[in-house]
């Protein structure tokens, strides 16, 4: 967050210097990526706190919210650099490329020094990767703010300011539906991507003791957090609760070391008690 924040104020203060849109535009992008990382901030430390009888789950999905967010500012971001740019490509501004060369070459080296540090947890945690992106993002906007500069300074192609400017919009705006997508899914509870219902139904049909199970449910409370649940029916041989437990213990192993699924919620049935249940859940 620091580090992004003293990119912003860098490129903020050139770009009014050299009056570059390019560059004004990366340092709007590096605002909306410093905002989005005090967000993520923020859910990351609420995610920790400890559930409670209202909040069953504690704040988990706080870090879906939050990664939601930042794709809201991205796409917002993304209009309007593009009416800027528009803007300026019948008449672009003479600017002092020199100056934004190298704003825009400490911008980059900064962004690479944040991916470095992101990296990591991009690869398990949806708000992490959130920010990561945004940081990918800002990556390339300076590299196209360096080309942009660099072809006016030897050849005094102005034109090319707007057009890096927009160059960083549809840098954003691919990463930003992407993100929006991934929340989209979570919230709407969709069955995480990789996992397959008919294959956890077959490990599930595989436990002895079991002849059939129907509403399973499986969907993603937060990243890297899978929650399933279903309705097994058990052989009428299923009498006590020590072969019961048996036959959880069996299901929780599978689920857990096949599918990483952590929470895990079964009804036991006996045969033929399906077509009593009420259909409207199903």
């Amino acid at each position: 967050l620091a580090l992004s924040l003293s990119v912003f104020v860098l490129q903020l203060v050139v770009g009014l210097i050299t009056g570059s849109l390019a560059l004004l535009s990366d340092a709007v992008h590096v605002l909306s990526d410093s905002t989005g990382l005090l967000v993520a901030l923020i859910a990351s430390a609420l995610a920790q706190t400890p559930s409670s009888d209202r909040r069953t789950f504690g704040l988990h999905r706080s870090e879906i919210l939050a990664a939601g967010a930042n794709g809201l500012m991205l796409l917002g971001l993304c209009v309007g650099i593009l009416v800027s740019a528009v803007g300026r490509l019948n008449d672009p501004p003479v600017i002092d490329a020199p100056l934004v060369l190298a704003a825009a070459a400490v911008g980059l080296a900064v962004n690479v020094a944040g991916l470095l540090l992101l990296r990591k947890g991009a690869g398990e945690n949806l708000n992490i990767k959130g920010a990561y992106m945004e940081v990918v993002g800002d990556a390339l906007g300076s590299v196209a703010v360096l080309i942009s500069a660099t072809a006016i300074y030897f050849m005094g192609w102005n034109i090319l300011d707007p057009i890096a400017s927009i160059v960083i919009a549809a840098l954003i705006l691919p990463r930003a539906i992407a993100l929006l997508r991934e929340v989209g899914e979570v919230l709407m509870q969709s069955t995480p991507r990789g996992m397959d219902l008919d294959e956890i139904r077959n490990h599930i049909l595989g436990v002895p003791g079991i002849v059939d199970v129907h509403d399973l449910h499986v969907w993603t409370l937060t990243s890297q957090l899978p929650v399933m649940s279903a309705h097994v029916v058990v052989d009428d041989h299923v009498t006590t609760m020590v072969q019961a437990h048996e036959i959880l213990d069996n299901l929780d192993s599978c689920l857990s070391d096949h599918f990483d699924v952590k929470h895990s919620t079964f009804q036991f049935e006996p045969l033929g008690h399906a077509e009593a249940e009420a259909k409207t859940h199903q």
